[in-house]
């Protein structure tokens, strides 16, 4: 090691606070506004679609940039990427606190997603470079690693509290405005610690796929715009055409991955990963996963504000037994269930989540439309278990069969799908509710939300089935071997 590396090395615990406070900061940022939606609009004004928005604008970006940001992290440095990310989100923060319009704030969110996939793929290579030297030991690489899930359980429980307190408190007249004014100390703090960041690059340096990037950007588009602010129960031709140009372009983009993999050029994802269908299938099982939890979360704080006319701190509060519950049952579940029962984990996990949906079904039916529903804090306490029993076994079994070669390119995928589930999750499940609200009540509308989230958690439920009937790795090994059926039981 050099003596600048070895310096470095010696505050690696300062840095990684550094990195995991970025982490916190953009999941803080998705569920804080979240809760501040109903009063950006208050005070903005805009449609219902421009609440849906006010979230899709900065999950979307996000999600398409993931992996090109990770791209130029390997090419032009990790921590010079991960320093430009949290400069230009801290700007981008700074404008959307200070936009005079919905049109200027949702283009200033967009600037905050890129952002965001420029800051958070680069993480783990800078954790890998900080605590991979010479000096450290496998346990402190586990160590670094596993602080990762309780930061990001911790910004889950705080984000709706955060938010609600900080808008209600709407100090010097801010009210919606400090949810993202709060992102400039944590950015400031984070910029302040990166010098001591060790510089990373791949050890390969990969080059970028615009004409890929531009591909899956548009398809996606296409297929996510015209579900802003639909009537779902009557989507005209002209959104089933767009959705269906939108599927063309992303078939596309599929035989551009081939074709390039095929001509030796970089392309942004491993083709080899669909070689067999365990993987597209967890990328569906992602996708859905994450629109029902997202999308959920997003109605919930909605229907408390505009159809039961409580307050954001109230809207807030009420989502912690959700996040304490997933925040909680991530740790046992990664430190004790996935360990010792594996693969399935997933399907307690999403049954968890069912009792949760469905007894929510129930409070609302029995509540009507007057009145706090305070049951709803039962289960929305049992739902946040069943999302933090999944998430790490799922994200284990995703990856655990794959090569060396692949597993970057795949957590990098996953990652991705998650944040357009996230996408998908809001346009839809909240179209169901703003249509609901049009042709009946609020009451009405979110039971027929919360059924639709069902039938997404029936179908996350087929594909998870499917992703664990088959195992890429049996090719490793002679058919019917032990070590194949040892592979099997995870």
């Amino acid at each position: 090691m050099s003596e600048r590396v070895v310096a470095a090395y010696r505050w690696r615990w300062v840095a990684l606070a550094a990195l995991l406070l970025a982490e916190a900061m953009n999941l803080l940022d998705s569920t804080i506004v979240q809760v501040a939606t109903p009063a950006i609009r208050a005070d903005l004004g805009g449609s219902a679609a421009d609440m849906q928005w006010f979230s899709t604008a900065y999950t979307l970006p996000f999600a398409l940039l993931l992996i090109t940001g990770g791209r130029l992290g390997d090419i032009a440095g990790r921590r010079r990427v991960f320093r430009i990310g949290v400069t230009g989100f801290l700007g981008a923060s700074v404008a959307c606190a200070l936009a005079p319009s919905v049109g200027m704030l949702i283009g200033f969110r967009v600037v905050q997603g890129a952002a965001a996939a420029a800051v958070i793929p680069q993480t783990i290579g800078l954790i890998r470079a900080m605590f991979d030297g010479e000096e450290s030991d496998g346990e402190e690489m586990s160590k670094a690693l596993g602080s990762i899930g309780p930061v990001m359980g911790l910004a889950a429980v705080c984000g709706p509290v955060l938010g609600g307190v900080l808008t209600h408190a709407d100090l010097f007249g801010s009210s919606w405005r400090a949810a993202f004014l709060v992102n400039v100390p944590l950015s400031a703090a984070v910029l302040a610690v990166a010098p001591l960041l060790i510089e990373d690059h791949a050890p390969a340096r990969p080059s970028l796929d615009p004409i890929g990037t531009a591909l899956a950007m548009l398809g996606t588009a296409l297929i996510v715009y015209p579900l802003i602010g639909a009537d779902t129960a009557h989507l005209p031709m002209g959104t089933w055409g767009a959705i269906g140009l939108g599927l063309a372009v992303i078939a596309g983009f599929g035989l551009h991955q081939r074709r390039s993999a095929g001509l030796g050029r970089s392309s942004l994802v491993e083709t080899s990963l669909f070689a067999h269908r365990a993987f597209p299938a967890a990328l569906v099982t992602s996708t859905l996963f994450f629109a029902v939890t997202t999308g959920l979360m997003f109605v919930v704080v909605l229907h408390l504000q505009l159809g039961l006319g409580t307050d954001v701190r109230t809207a807030g509060l009420t989502m912690v037994p959700w996040s304490v519950g997933l925040a909680v049952s991530s740790w046992v579940a990664g430190a004790y269930l996935v360990p010792r029962h594996g693969r399935r984990v997933m399907f307690a996990g999403l049954a968890t989540l069912a009792i949760g949906v469905l007894a929510a079904v129930a409070v609302y039916h029995a509540a009507g439309s007057t009145g706090y529903p305070t049951p709803l804090l039962g289960a929305l306490g049992v739902a946040g278990l069943g999302v933090g029993m999944f998430t790490p076994s799922f994200f284990t079994t995703a990856l655990k069969p794959l090569r060396p070669q692949e597993i970057g390119s795949a957590a990098g995928l996953l990652n991705a799908v998650q944040q357009l589930g996230a996408t998908l999750g809001v346009a839809v499940l909240g179209s169901v509710y703003f249509d609901g609200v049009r042709s009946g009540s609020p009451g009405s509308a979110v039971q027929v939300t919360f059924w639709v989230a069902g039938g997404l958690l029936v179908a996350s439920f087929l594909s998870t089935l499917l992703m664990t009937t088959v195992n890429p790795r049996l090719q490793d090994h002679p058919s019917g071997s032990k070590e194949a059926l040892l592979d099997l039981d995870s």
